[in-house]
């Protein structure tokens, strides 16, 4: 690459985007021709309200802006959800139906739906969006992944996901999947990125052994991974071995990323000046995105539960027939940097009075995030002893693994209970990520403001 193309790129995200597939190796083919306005899909019409003042461009807000390079002339499917808008709100889907040149003809959705309202796990059967009246392919329901007759007649495949930069969130994993059956089938990808909510810079907890990959971590990457969305597709297109596919075929895809302009390694969320929307009905806001970072892991069969309530879910948690006081004065005797503990109290629908323990970041830079989930399974231990996690059947044995990744950590766990040796992983666990972040850092983005 010649230096004025690179300061060139520097300086431009939209230049960027559009010679994002060279950057990938990937081969590049002409538009199809654009199809007459009649045949399009008609568009919503749409009174803008005024863009609100934020430093963050999303990666819909720059596509719109360049006028919609990466999908003229192009008939393409959609993947999204709820969180899946504009700066101003709006949904991608309706700025897409707008945009001129362009046939959007079917949209893909991932776990919790389109709309982000289905509760985990859940299946979803394929259906018609009443809004766009568009038909809706679930990717988590009877396959996980495109299937050739969805992508029959697209040229390209638009995905505009919000993560929230943990390994276990399955978006990032329906992502992977899309990916491969697009690059399989000949059909481009053009990606839409967004913040990570965690910022950039927080990477923390083990990284996924190949043996628990699963739809819930599809990438062998460290528990907070503090990459954004585009930087993780970046990764599996540019290194072997990330994609389950044939190299060939991997050399060979399209992948055009188009990315935000103004987002810092530095901001979490707040700092964006954007407005969350809930990516599910349990992460509801920022507050649900830090606790699922923080305590997910620990109430996995530990007897742990989060939330009190409907409320506070991932913030507050529990644990049958202890005290929040005990529980509190447990955890405050860890010290563990960057949190602290209070008690919480409030009344149900029936009137009962619900206590439950608050967990709180006392101090962003010293928060490890998945450290509290490592100390509540070994305070679990003894809270039910011998050990809980012993007990547990193959199929929980299997749930459990798929979610922290770590047969290494599983074994010392099962075995020692409470006197498992956690000093000693977090040792290996900081070391590898420091790899980790030395490897990734060749795929971030230099964001233009």
């Amino acid at each position: 690459m010649t230096a004025v193309l690179r300061h060139s790129l520097l300086r431009c995200p939209l230049l960027l985007a559009t010679v994002a597939i060279g950057f990938f190796g990937c081969s590049a083919r002409p538009a199809p021709k654009a199809q007459p306005a009649a045949e399009r899909p008609a568009a919503p019409v749409t009174t803008l309200p005024p863009v609100p003042v934020h430093p963050v461009m999303l990666g819909i807000d720059v596509l719109e802006a360049s006028g919609f390079n990466a999908v003229t002339g192009k008939t393409v499917g959609l993947l999204t959800h709820a969180a899946g808008v504009n700066r101003r709100g709006e949904s991608t889907i309706n700025v897409l139906r707008r945009a001129p040149n362009t046939r959007l003809v079917a949209l893909f959705s991932p776990e919790h739906s389109l709309y982000s309202d289905e509760p985990a796990s859940k299946n979803v059967e394929d259906f018609r969006d009443p809004r766009s009246g568009l038909p809706v392919y679930s990717l988590h329901g009877k396959n996980r992944r495109p299937t050739p007759a969805q992508l029959k007649g697209l040229d390209a495949l638009v995905i505009d996901l919000q993560d929230i930069g943990v390994r276990s969130y399955t978006y990032a994993v329906t992502m992977r999947y899309t990916l491969e059956a697009c690059f399989q089938a000949g059909v481009e990808v053009v990606l839409l990125d967004r913040p990570n909510p965690l910022g950039g810079l927080k990477v923390d907890g083990p990284h996924l052994d190949r043996e628990w990959m699963s739809g819930v971590g599809a990438f062998r990457i460290p528990y907070v991974h503090g990459l954004t969305m585009g930087e993780l597709a970046r990764m599996a297109a540019n290194a072997p071995g990330v994609l389950e596919i044939p190299d060939d075929i991997r050399r060979n895809g399209r992948l055009t990323i188009v990315p935000m302009r103004g987002w810092r390694r530095t901001m979490r969320w707040p700092e964006t000046g954007l407005t969350f929307v809930p990516t599910s009905p349990m992460i509801r806001d920022f507050s649900a995105v830090v606790g699922y970072a923080m305590v997910g892991l620990g109430c996995e069969y530990s007897g742990f539960k989060h939330g009190i309530g409907k409320d506070h879910p991932f913030r507050a948690i529990t644990f049958r027939g202890k005290k929040p006081e005990q529980i509190i004065a447990d955890l405050e005797a860890l010290r563990l940097p960057g949190l602290s503990f209070r008690k919480l109290t409030t009344t149900d629908a029936q009137g009962r009075t619900l206590q439950a323990v608050y967990v709180q970041v006392s101090d962003w830079n010293a928060w490890n995030p998945t450290e509290l989930s490592f100390e509540l399974m070994r305070l679990a231990c003894r809270y039910d002893p011998p050990n809980p996690f012993a007990k547990l059947d193959a199929k929980k044995m299997r749930s459990f693994n798929i979610h922290v990744g770590s047969t290494a950590w599983w074994r010392a766990l099962s075995a020692d209970g409470a006197a498992v040796d956690l000093d000693r992983f977090k040792t290996t666990w900081s070391g590898q990520n420091e790899i980790y972040r030395q490897q990734t850092s060749r795929h971030w983005w230099i964001y233009a403001p």
